[in-house]
């Protein structure tokens, strides 16, 4: 008797517990997502109380992207074979003392230090949060509901993290951009103990940690040699040594992942035409999209006089227009196909930093901000998510956790390279003005971020030409067969670009 009054109440609990746990995951998600928007916002603020130099300050940003980015793909396979659960907590758990550790910074090397240590646990908790949400939820149906709130989440984290950041920075400090993370994340962690269920791929369990070595560390010392490039001159001895190494060490990557038994990155990912296309031109459009935020943000605050809380409402317009033509692009994808759309796009985006690139000193922000950051923001929405889709079409199965994470690396390495030479180019620029007209001043510090806007129009018209070059298009049935994969996974990508 009591066996048959039980077994009715069993069903239900364990389907409320799984969107409890998606809750929880999401969570996360957005904490991941609130980092790169919060902390950009209260750049100027850090600056100022660490006396970082103009030079240095994309250290605050590339050394997090460059970690994340450098070790994602090897974050995945940790998660596969050591447990997504396990993983999950502890890039919780990492992020969490890391974000402490940043908050409590007093020197530029302590912060720097402590964001390039958020995107170790970074670049655990990602994989894990796409892992979990595909491992929680089985059915179709319920899958593609689970990955529209992640994709929902990735696209309003950026806005809501214009926000936060600007109203910590203002009304507490700018370390509250990185403490806050600290509590959020020790809750989450123990909301997940009884909500998710362990899960772990078989197979090859080693790891390509010679991979992820040669990958972080040729890309960190290029950027480190951009900066110093800012300081000592593109010609220097040291600039020229330092790009040399870094390359020599970024082919020796290449060579290795050749011959590597279980490589982080399998080179017949990208040797396709269309997917390594793909993969160059999405490098090539964050190359010359992130710098934006780093400089308007300057541009708001140093230039204009906004406070920190009048420079995150003044960034809506860019997470807003990304989300309104993702949405856009991913139901038009099937009918006009990727090298339409990702050409359409760069053109648009290459408009609207051709307009950045008249920014005068004394702007109107509604007649010279607000239409560059719609244009950019439209464009780059109409590139990521059919670019993102082509990544992905026809990926062997054993490949695909691999092409995915390869998506967010090259959005992560684009952004690290981009904002590090971008601002070589500005902070050069701003010098060479001041030197000609008599000392440092508004004018000179906006001549730099125009220079740079000019190099980054460049790069979106190479993007352009490699989308037309190397991607072919495609049958309209094939990518309509997978459009509902596209939509979830290429807007949410698209999104947390914002």
């Amino acid at each position: 008797m009591s066996s048959t009054t039980l077994a009715p109440q069993a069903t239900p609990p364990v389907r409320d517990r799984r969107w409890l746990a998606l809750a929880v995951i999401g969570v996360a998600q957005l904490m991941i997502v609130l980092d790169a928007s919060i902390v950009n916002i209260a750049l100027p603020h850090a600056q100022a109380a660490l006396h970082i130099s103009d030079a240095n300050r994309q250290w605050a940003l590339t050394s997090y992207t460059l970690t994340f980015g450098g070790l994602l793909l090897l974050g995945g396979r940790v998660a596969d074979y050591m447990g997504r659960k396990r993983t999950f907590l502890t890039g919780l758990l990492g992020f969490a003392a890391a974000s402490a550790l940043g908050g409590f910074a007093q020197s530029a090397g302590w912060l720097f230090g402590a964001r390039a240590l958020q995107g170790v646990f970074a670049a655990l908790l990602a994989p894990a949060v796409l892992s979990l949400i595909t491992t929680t939820f089985t059915e179709a149906h319920e899958r593609a509901k689970a990955f529209a709130v992640y994709g929902a989440i990735s696209g309003t984290g950026a806005a809501i993290g214009l926000i936060a950041g600007g109203a910590l920075t203002e009304y507490l400090s700018w370390r509250w951009t990185l403490l806050v993370n600290t509590p959020i994340a020790l809750i989450v962690a123990a909301a997940s103990l009884p909500l998710l269920k362990e899960s772990r791929a078989e197979g090859n369990r080693h790891f390509d940690l010679p991979g992820a070595i040669l990958a972080t560390s040729g890309l960190a010392l290029l950027v480190y040699g951009f900066t110093e490039a800012s300081v000592h001159g593109w010609v220097s001895g040291l600039t020229i040594g330092l790009l040399a190494v870094a390359v020599t060490i970024l082919l020796t990557f290449v060579a290795w992942e050749r011959r590597a038994k279980n490589p982080m990155l399998p080179l017949r990912v990208i040797l396709d035409r269309n997917r390594g296309g793909s993969y160059l031109a999405f490098f090539l459009g964050t190359l010359a999209m992130f710098s934006v935020f780093l400089f308007l943000t300057y541009y708001f605050q140093g230039v204009l006089g906004y406070s920190a809380l009048k420079a995150g409402v003044a960034f809506l317009p860019f997470p807003i227009g990304i989300i309104t033509s993702s949405t856009i692009a991913s139901r038009t994808l099937p009918r006009f196909g990727p090298r339409v759309l990702a050409t359409a796009g760069f053109s648009l985006a290459g408009l609207g930093m051709l307009w950045l690139t008249q920014l005068p000193a004394d702007s109107s922000y509604l007649l010279h901000v607000v239409p560059a950051m719609v244009l950019i923001s439209l464009g780059m929405g109409h590139v990521f998510v059919p670019l993102s889709s082509t990544a992905l079409l026809g990926v062997p199965n054993h490949d695909a956790g691999a092409a995915s994470a390869l998506v967010n690396t090259m959005q992560q390495m684009g952004g690290s390279l981009g904002v590090a030479f971008l601002n070589t180019i500005a902070t050069s620029s701003t010098a060479s003005y001041a030197r000609a007209h008599g000392g440092i001043s508004h004018a000179a510090v906006v001549h730099g971020f125009t220079s740079a806007f000019t190099i980054s129009v460049g790069i979106l018209v190479l993007a352009a030409l490699v989308v037309v070059s190397l991607i072919r298009p495609e049958r309209r049935r094939d990518l309509q067969s997978d459009e509902p994969a596209y939509d979830v996974q290429s807007s949410a990508l698209a999104t947390a670009a914002a």
